[in-house]
């Protein structure tokens, strides 16, 4: 494909005997700026806006000729593309406030969440763990940004503290393997 591809570029392109005037083609564009082409051959042409709106004429109404359309008063449009007035919309709808004379006497009022259990306490390794995964990279950051020089423990402590204890979290991430039974039981009720 892209032998064939190369063959077109090294080929000039074709005379045909008859030299394009780019000059006249221009001229040509330009005198036409600003004027609506002529319709092609054949074909009918659009209808104006106003017109789409109003229902098709009736027979009689089309036998009577053009004067006796402009004689009766338009038809009211059927519609426009317009579905709602600016600023008012389905998106600009808001929720009236509850009151208390919404419930009834088998309403027991608002949900109130109960309190969530506290957070489980961690133990030093893992406090050690989480220092290392987010200490490091910061370390890393701190030394690049006020230009210290990258020394061998410098960058022993950043990367080794990372990868330290991102292993140490891994390992000790437990596992919901409390039954050792056969998975394919089914559901236990």
């Amino acid at each position: 494909m892209a032998e064939h591809d190369s063959d077109r570029e090294d080929r000039e392109p074709d005379e045909k005997g008859v030299p394009f005037d780019e000059a006249a083609a221009w001229a040509a564009i330009v005198a036409g700026y600003g004027e609506e082409p002529p319709d092609p051959p054949g074909t009918t042409p659009f209808k104006p806006v106003q017109d789409l709106a109003l229902p098709p004429m009736e027979e009689d109404e089309a036998a009577a000729g053009p004067q006796a359309a402009q004689e009766t008063p338009p038809a009211r449009p059927l519609g426009s593309s317009v579905s709602f007035a600016p600023g008012v919309g389905p998106r600009d709808h808001t929720a009236p406030e509850a009151s208390e004379d919404d419930f009834d006497e088998d309403d027991e009022g608002h949900f109130v969440p109960p309190e969530p259990p506290p957070l489980p306490t961690a133990d030093t390794t893992a406090r050690f763990a989480w220092l290392g995964v987010v200490g490091g990279p910061v370390l890393l950051l701190i030394a690049v940004l006020l230009g210290w020089d990258m020394t061998w423990w410098l960058a022993t402590l950043g990367i080794g503290g990372f990868l330290g204890g991102f292993v140490t979290l891994v390992t000790r991430m437990k596992t919901d393997d409390d039954e050792d039974g056969d998975p394919g039981r089914g559901a236990v009720v």
